[in-house]
């Protein structure tokens, strides 16, 4: 795929055209965006987990414990002008 030359002329080359000032910065957002990435698959594995062997229906008070709720309301279409009471 790529020799090390070529990996190092792509570092010179980011180098220069950010500036040493900012590769810290630069870490640091990639570091934290990593993070919550990490985080977030973490939570959307545990919900699938805790999800699996249920039908989809409402559990009662099992459901209510997880934090999830309904929520009525009236499904407006993007076209028409809002309801006026």
């Amino acid at each position: 795929m790529f020799g090390l030359s070529e990996l190092a002329l792509i570092l010179i080359v980011i180098v220069v055209l950010l500036g040493a000032k900012k590769l810290p910065e630069l870490a640091r957002s990639a570091g934290k965006a990593a993070r919550i990435l990490k985080s977030e698959t973490k939570a959307l594995k545990k919900e699938d987990e805790d999800g699996q062997g249920r039908s989809g229906q409402d559990q009662g008070p099992e459901s209510a414990a997880s934090g999830r709720r309904v929520v009525t309301g009236t499904i407006v279409e993007r076209n028409e002008p809002p309801a006026r009471p």
